[in-house]
C-alpha cells in the first residue's frame, strides 16, 4: 500500500521506436534555442498531468471526490480515497496533509471494523512512520537547514528544532517492531529518527539499536564542512546533474546544475572569486532550459569555450521520450541551445548518461548517448557544425538498460575504448578497432558485472600507468543497507573494482581493496582529497522511495592498496539523496572541495545542494589547463605523467584528462596532487589525436600552468587564493 514501483520503466525492454522529429539541421541557432524552450515548456505542462512522479491533477481530483462523498458511502470507498490522498500528498511534499490522511485511515479502520491482514497492517504502520519522519525532515533539514543537517552521526547543530515528526515516527516504528521485530528497515529508520532528536543511542531499545561503532570511521580524517548556504548555492531541487567547470575562462571554477524534474530550471552559478557564487542563470540565457537528469561538458566546436550536453527522460520508459540538449557556450557570455541546428533533435529516447570522446581521433569530440529503453547513439562530430549517428555501423547500440558510459584507452593502442554499464544485464566493454567499428570484449576482459550496474569510470587507482575501472551496483532496498548496520550477512551484490593490466585485461579486486559493502550509488565521482596523488571517491546514494535514507559514502585511497571509509570522520555521511558529484578546487587554495547535487525523485524529496569545503592537508599540487590544437580543444583523453622526488624515492603519478565519473563532472582542468614533493622533476603529456609528446622539467609545485599542444613552453597563470564566506 502507498508504494510505487521503483523501476516500472524497466519492465518494458522493447519499446516502440522513438518518434522521429522534423530534421532541423539547417536551422539557425537562435531558432533552435527557441524551439527547444517551447518543447520543454510543453513537456513541463504535460508532466503535471501524466508524469507519475510529478503530476498533481490526481491530488485535486481525489480531494474533490472525498469532499463530495456521501456520508453513508461504504467505508472501503473512503479508505481507498484516503490512501490515494496520502500517497499523492506525500509525493508532492504536502507532508502535513499526508499525515492527516493516514491518521484518518487509522480512525476509519478502527470505527468501521475493517480487518487488515498482518501484512497490510505492517505496511500501514511502516508508511505512517515514514510519513512522520519525512514531515520532520522537511520542517527541519529542508526549511531550517544548517551545515550539520542530515549528516551522520548527527551533531547538536543538526538536531531537529521541531521534534514532532521524528518523535511520532519513533512511536509508530516501535509499534511495528512489536509485531515484526525482524523488520530491519524499520529498525534502521528508528535509529535515524532517534539521531535527529539527539536521543540516540539511549532512546532506542537495545534489541533494535545500531551499535554506535557502526557509525564511526576506522581511521581518522579531517572533517569537511558544508558551506553551500553561505556561499550562495541555495537552490532546492529534485535529483539531477552537476558540472564544475570554468565556463567563462577566468580561471575560476563555476557550477552548473540540473534537475530531472521536467519543470526544473537549469542553474549556472558563476564563481565571483571572493568566496561566493552568483546565480547567472537568466544572464546566461538559460531560462526555459528545463529538466535534465545528467549533464556533461566538452568543447564540441573547438572554439575554446566549454559546451554542455543535457540528457533527459531516464527512468520513465516510453513516457520519457524527451529531447536531449546541446548547449553551446557563446564566448563565455551565456549559452544557446543548438540541438536542432546541429542535427541532434530528430529522436527521443529516455537517456541517463552521455560521454564525450574523440573515438575517431579526428580532433573533435564525438558524443555517446546511453539510452535506457532503446538503442544507444554514437554521434560522430562532423567538424563542430553537425553530428551523424553511427551507432549501428559502429556496433555500440547496446540495446540494454544503459546507466553509465565512459571512454578510456584500456589496451594502450592510443584509441579510446568505451565502457557501458547496464542495469539488470551484462555490461559492455567496446574495444575500438580503429576502423569506425567496436567489438564487445567485456566477457573476455572480465567486466560484465555487477549485474545491477549504474555509475562508472576509468581511473588509475594504484598509479601503475594502466587504466582501472570502477562500476557501482544499484541493487536497491533499504533492507540491504540495514542488514549491514546490524552486522548481518550481505544479501546484495557489491560494487566492482577492476585493476587493468594495460593490455585490455582486468582483475576484480573489490574485496582486496575493502569494497565489500552494499552502496546503492547514483551520482558518483572521484578526486584527490588530500593531494597524495591517489584518487579517492564519493558515492551519492539512495533510490526514489522515501525510505531510501542512507548515508552518502566517501572512500579514501590508502596509497593505491586499499580504501578506507571516511564518511563519518570526514562529515560526508549525508542522508539526503546524492546525485551529480564534482571534485574541484573552488576557492583556489590548492585542494579539491566536493560539490554534490542533492534531491530525490519526487517533488516532496527535493533538497538543497551541498558544498563540502576541504580543510587542507598541507601537501603540494599542480594544476594543468591543456589546450588541444590538433587534438580536441578540451584535451579529453590526453594522458599526463608526473614524476616527483619524495623522501622515500622517486614516484610517478598518472592522470587522464576528463570529467571523471558518469554521473557528475569534475573540471577538465587537471588537478594533480603530488604529496610532499616541492617540485615536479618531469612532466610528460601525450596527446590523443596527434600522438605528440611534450615534456617539461624542474617545475615548481603549487602552480597553475596552461599548456598548448605542440608548444615548447608553458604559461603560468596567476590566480588569487580566497576563502569561502557568507553572502552579505
Amino acid at each position: 500500500m502507498l508504494l510505487l514501483l521503483l523501476l516500472a520503466a524497466c519492465e518494458s525492454s522493447s519499446p516502440p521506436d522513438a518518434p522521429a522529429q522534423p530534421d532541423s539541421a539547417a536551422a539557425e541557432p537562435q531558432n533552435s534555442h527557441q524551439r527547444m524552450v517551447r518543447e520543454l515548456e510543453a513537456i513541463r505542462n504535460q508532466a503535471r498531468i501524466e508524469n507519475v512522479y510529478f503530476e498533481d491533477a490526481s491530488l485535486a481530483e481525489t480531494r474533490l471526490m472525498l469532499s463530495g462523498l456521501d456520508p453513508h458511502a461504504p467505508p472501503g470507498l473512503r479508505l481507498n480515497l484516503l490512501v490515494e490522498l496520502a500517497d499523492a500528498s506525500r509525493r508532492l511534499g504536502k507532508n502535513s496533509d499526508a499525515v492527516d490522511a493516514l491518521l484518518e485511515i487509522h480512525r476509519l479502520l478502527q470505527d468501521s471494523g475493517i480487518a487488515l491482514s498482518e501484512k497490510q497492517q505492517l505496511a500501514l504502520l511502516y508508511e505512517t512512520a515514514l510519513t512522520w519522519l519525512r514531515l520532520g525532515e522537511s520542517e527541519n533539514c529542508v526549511n531550517c537547514r544548517t551545515g550539520d543537517s542530515c549528516i551522520l552521526p548527527i551533531r547538536p547543530g543538526g538536531v531537529h528544532q521541531y521534534p514532532r515528526g521524528s518523535r511520532e515516527a519513533m512511536k509508530v516504528f516501535l509499534q511495528l517492531l512489536e509485531i515484526d521485530p525482524d523488520n530491519f528497515s524499520a529498525r534502521w529508520l528508528l535509529n535515524v529518527a532517534a539521531m535527529t532528536l539527539g536521543e540516540y543511542p539511549d532512546s532506542v531499545p537495545t534489541e533494535f539499536r545500531v551499535a554506535p561503532e557502526r557509525l564511526m570511521s576506522s581511521t581518522e580524517f579531517p572533517r569537511f564542512h558544508d558551506v553551500a548556504q553561505g556561499v550562495g548555492l541555495k537552490t532546492i531541487n529534485c535529483g539531477g546533474g552537476a558540472v564544475a567547470e570554468d565556463f567563462d575562462n577566468d580561471g575560476l571554477i563555476d557550477i552548473l546544475t540540473s534537475s530531472w524534474d521536467p519543470g526544473g530550471q537549469i542553474h549556472l552559478f558563476r564563481n565571483r572569486g571572493d568566496g561566493t557564487f552568483e546565480d547567472c542563470t537568466e544572464a546566461a540565457g538559460l531560462i526555459g532550459i528545463l529538466g535534465g537528469i545528467n549533464i556533461v561538458q566538452g568543447d564540441f566546436d573547438n572554439d575554446g569555450w566549454t559546451d554542455v550536453c543535457v540528457v533527459r527522460g531516464a527512468w520513465l520508459g516510453n513516457a520519457g521520450q524527451y529531447p536531449n540538449s546541446l548547449l553551446r557556450n557563446v564566448n563565455g557570455r551565456g549559452f544557446e541551445d543548438v540541438t536542432f541546428a546541429v542535427g541532434l533533435g530528430s529522436e527521443r529516447f529516455p537517456t541517463a548518461t552521455a560521454a564525450w570522446g574523440d573515438y575517431d581521433l579526428d580532433g573533435d569530440l564525438d558524443l555517446f548517448a546511453g539510452n535506457e529503453s532503446g538503442p544507444c547513439r554514437l554521434y560522430r562530430n562532423d567538424g563542430g557544425q553537425s553530428f551523424t549517428d553511427v551507432a549501428s555501423e559502429a556496433g555500440v547500440e547496446n540495446e540494454r538498460f544503459t546507466k553509465g558510459a565512459v571512454w578510456g584507452d584500456v589496451d594502450g593502442d592510443g584509441r579510446p575504448d568505451l565502457f557501458v554499464s547496464n542495469l539488470g544485464a551484462d555490461n559492455r566493454l567496446y574495444r575500438n578497432l580503429g576502423n569506425g567499428r567496436f567489438e564487445d570484449v567485456a566477457s573476455q576482459s572480465g567486466v560484465t558485472s555487477p549485474q545491477w550496474s549504474f555509475p562508472t569510470w576509468f581511473w588509475d587507482v594504484n598509479n601503475d600507468g594502466a587504466l582501472d575501472l570502477y562500476v557501482g551496483s544499484y541493487q536497491v532496498g533499504i533492507e540491504h543497507i540495514a542488514r549491514e548496520y546490524f552486522g548481518l550477512e550481505r544479501e546484495a551484490e557489491c560494487d566492482g573494482l577492476y585493476l587493468g593490466d594495460g593490455h585490455g585485461g582486468f582483475r576484480d579486486v573489490a574485496a582486496e581493496y575493502g569494497l565489500t559493502g552494499v552502496t546503492q550509488p547514483m551520482g558518483a565521482n572521484f578526486g584527490d582529497l588530500d593531494n597524495d596523488g591517489y584518487p579517492d571517491f564519493y558515492l551519492g546514494t539512495g533510490y526514489p522511495m522515501y525510505d531510501g535514507l542512507m548515508p552518502n559514502l566517501m572512500f579514501h585511497n590508502r596509497d593505491g592498496t586499499a580504501f578506507d571509509n571516511v564518511s563519518y570522520a570526514g562529515g560526508f555521511a549525508h542522508l539526503q539523496k546524492g546525485h551529480g558529484i564534482a571534485f574541484a578546487d573552488l576557492d583556489n587554495d590548492g585542494d579539491q572541495d566536493v560539490f554534490i547535487q542533492m534531491g530525490g525523485a519526487y517533488p516532496g524529496d527535493a533538497f538543497g545542494d551541498v558544498l563540502f569545503e576541504n580543510p587542507g592537508f598541507e601537501r603540494h599540487w599542480l594544476r594543468l589547463k591543456l589546450v588541444g590544437r590538433t587534438s580536441n580543444r578540451s584535451a579529453i583523453g590526453t594522458r599526463i605523467r608526473v614524476t616527483v622526488s619524495a623522501p622515500d624515492g622517486s614516484r610517478t603519478i598518472y592522470h587522464s584528462v576528463g570529467s571523471g565519473g558518469s554521473f557528475g563532472c569534475n573540471p577538465l582542468t587537471a588537478q594533480i596532487g603530488i604529496g610532499e614533493a616541492e617540485r615536479i622533476d618531469l612532466l610528460e603529456i601525450e596527446w590523443p589525436a596527434s600522438g605528440d609528446r611534450q615534456s617539461f622539467e624542474a617545475i615548481s609545485a603549487d602552480q597553475f600552468l596552461e599548456i598548448e599542444e605542440h608548444a615548447d613552453a608553458y604559461h603560468v597563470r596567476q590566480m588569487p587564493r580566497f576563502t569561502f564566506r557568507s553572502e552579505s
